[in-house]
């Protein structure tokens, strides 16, 4: 069977990607996953798997996750630190991306770390197999029992405030061996990107202000229960600039200079996250290699004016890493028209399978993965089937005509998709399956109405009301 790569699918003048995806294609700024092609029967597939067969199998609404893409956003960091920094470097995979078993094993068998936000995230990436010491333990309101867990596990906390940090100082008390931590702080470094995903600017929930290093680090200095090994900082997500990166590396040298002063010896500098990725063809991130770039050369240059050695480098890529690999898959259900307004054709998820529209007002795209040659004469609203005049996954997206049963395709849906799913409506969750070299392997299992109904508990006096109404 002969097989189209998508980049070359046109349809009415329009492709379905900005440019031709080769293998030196930085992940983040391919719309599809890499694998991504249209086979003989002018459908989509993906990891050499028909979506709709995988929809016929599998069920709708259904994520669809491209192992390939992933594994190479993992190699492209990694390879652009081995390139552009001179000291040591480790990529942590910021798991509330999406934290699963099976992404976090093909993580940490790339080599990655892992980021984690919640005791629940801890375990799951204990439970995929990651090595502790490669566990970074973020949040700025960790209880005192996730601080417990933490400690006996032997990951790294990254402090966030003063009650965590003397949280600690208890819990070490009761310990033989230091509690390894970094300090969280906020670098005062503005970016443009939605006002709920900026975390560095000073007006933040998260992190010690720069007015608090002196005291802080006098602190810490006075508790041998615990190890300062490095300072962290994160200035936002879906982030387009490459020159806020630029500054920040100057900024940690300062602090780690700062740090010394109070006999600290602090080993690693964690610069956060926050590269975007494409969701629509609009869309123009930098590159992997070019962020990366930026901020090895930003820490190395900081480090050799003040003339110190370099730090290891950590960085938390998450959408960056599976945001392009992942893509949902709907079934198309009905159509409502509204004479000179406007087109609403509904699928069978919403909301509940993808918050970000109705959240950050996010834009995606879409394909009819079972008709991907017909021409793009219809300009139609997506909406969702839930109960919420606001449930529209995209407003205005050009297709084909339409019929029900089609299969619809959202591309970058990898990251805080799944992670931020709900079960609004008592909806429940979608399945996933991974891809790779025309294999599918359910890696989570779609929930039922079972599921939806487990964790409830009816009293007893009202189980005895409704059986005497009855």
């Amino acid at each position: 069977m002969v097989s189209t790569p998508i980049s070359e699918v046109k349809q009415s003048g329009q492709s379905y990607l900005p440019a031709s995806v080769t293998d030196s294609t930085s992940p983040n700024q391919s719309l599809f996953p890499l694998t991504a092609q249209v086979n003989q029967r002018g459908c989509l597939e993906i990891g050499g798997c028909d979506v709709t067969d995988l929809l016929q199998k599998f069920g709708s609404p259904l994520y669809i996750l491209d192992e390939f893409s992933l594994r190479q956003a993992c190699r492209h960091y990694r390879g652009a630190f081995a390139q552009h920094y001179p000291g040591a470097a480790q990529v942590i995979y910021a798991s509330k991306a999406w934290s699963c078993l099976a992404v976090c094993a093909i993580a940490a068998a790339e080599g990655l770390g892992m980021d984690v936000v919640s005791g629940g995230e801890l375990y799951t990436a204990l439970e995929a197999g990651v090595a502790p010491e490669k566990i970074y333990f973020h949040g700025n309101n960790k209880s005192y029992v996730e601080l417990q867990f933490a400690a006996e596990t032997n990951c790294t906390v990254v402090v966030d405030n003063w009650l965590e940090l003397e949280n600690l100082v208890a819990i070490a008390g009761d310990r033989g061996q230091p509690i390894r931590i970094m300090l969280r702080l906020t670098p005062g470094i503005e970016c443009h990107t939605h006002e709920y995903i900026r975390t560095g600017h000073l007006d933040s929930k998260f992190g010690f202000d720069p007015n608090q290093l002196d005291t802080v680090f006098q602190r810490l200095s006075q508790e041998p229960g615990l190890n300062c090994i490095g300072l962290h900082a994160h200035i936002g997500s879906q982030i387009f600039e490459l020159q806020p990166h630029q500054d920040l590396g100057g900024v940690m040298v300062q602090w780690l200079t700062k740090a010394s002063q109070y006999q600290l010896t602090i080993q690693e500098l964690n610069v956060g996250g926050g590269l975007g990725i494409c969701y629509t063809e609009q869309d123009d991130p930098p590159s992997i290699e070019a962020w990366v770039k930026v901020v090895a050369q930003s820490l190395a240059q900081a480090c050799e004016a003040s003339q110190i050695p370099y730090p290891k480098v950590l960085c938390e890529p998450g959408r960056s890493l599976i945001g392009h690999a992942c893509v949902t898959a709907y079934t198309v259900g009905s159509q409502k028209t509204i004479p000179d307004i406007r087109t609403y054709l509904s699928v069978d998820g919403g909301m509940s399978d993808n918050p970000r529209p109705i959240t950050y007002q996010s834009v995606y795209r879409a394909v009819i993965a079972n008709r991907m040659h017909a021409p793009l004469t219809e300009t139609m609203t997506i909406a969702g089937k839930h109960c919420e005049s606001g449930d529209v996954l995209i407003k205005d997206a050009a297709l084909p005509a339409t019929e029900p049963g089609d299969t619809l395709v959202i591309p970058a849906t990898g990251a805080y998709n799944y992670s931020m799913s709900s079960n609004y409506n008592r909806i429940p969750r979608p399945a996933a399956v991974l891809v790779n070299a025309g294999e599918a392997n359910l890696i989570l299992q779609r929930e039922t109405y079972n599921d939806l109904v487990r964790q409830d508990r009816l009293p007893e006096r009202l189980r005895s009301t409704s059986d005497a109404d009855s």
